[in-house]
């Protein structure tokens, strides 16, 4: 049984989480994307205390798919050291999962 993985990442606009999830998973990298926010955030930046609002890309993929799925993030995000973390399932339903395995393993 494959291992599934939750994938996230945060950027500054909708547009571009967006352009990114699209991107993802016309990739074969996803299986599918959500959008959440805008959500408040709080952080360390260049030594300063930063407060904004952000937008939330959840990603759910195999974890022998992560490694091509952060460096596409890596490469297509407009941060240069974007947030990328992949959460993994403790369960999946098997139709779920086979859904994630045959999404990203389609050729079509």
């Amino acid at each position: 049984m494959a291992e599934y993985v939750q994938v996230m990442t945060a950027t500054e606009t909708r547009e571009e989480a967006v352009r990114l999830g699209k991107s993802a998973v016309a990739a074969r990298l996803a299986a599918g994307a959500q959008i959440i926010g805008p959500v408040g955030s709080v952080f360390w930046h260049l030594g300063e205390l930063g407060e904004g609002e952000e937008w939330q890309l959840i990603m759910k993929t195999t974890t022998d798919k992560f490694p091509e799925l952060e460096a596409h993030l890596v490469a297509e995000h407009s941060w240069q050291k974007p947030e990328v973390v992949a959460v993994p399932f403790v369960a999946v339903s098997k139709p779920y999962g086979e859904r994630i395995s045959a999404t990203i393993t389609a050729e079509d």
